[in-house]
């Protein structure tokens, strides 16, 4: 069964640009490693810049072999150099009944 997962990604320091260009490519690297549904992931910015991230995982076992995939590892690797994972709970939007960001498209599209 699916997992649906919110995921999100606190630009470090200048590295907004860089960190959305990531963004471009990252369902596609999970999709291309057989890890997530054919569903398309949602992405979209808080008001301090944080980038949320809405996909679906194909399991819990494809959660956990994520952790030991070598191209999904390279990947996490450049996200840590330009973000934070934080939990969606400290996005001030998290806080409204109705959470509202705006809309986030990868470079190109």
């Amino acid at each position: 069964m699916g997992r649906i997962v919110i995921a999100c990604y606190r630009p470090k320091p200048d590295c907004e640009d860089k960190l959305h260009a990531l963004m471009a490519d990252h369902w596609l690297v999970l999709r291309d490693q057989d890890l997530v549904t054919d569903r398309a992931s949602i992405m979209m910015t808080a008001s301090d810049g944080t980038v949320v991230e809405v996909f679906e995982w194909k399991s819990l076992a494809a959660i956990e072999a994520a952790h030991g995939n070598p191209v999904v590892g390279a990947m996490w690797e450049n996200y840590a150099q330009v973000c934070d994972y934080v939990p969606v709970s400290v996005l001030p939007e998290a806080q409204q009944l109705f959470s509202s960001f705006s809309p986030l498209d990868p470079p190109g599209h």
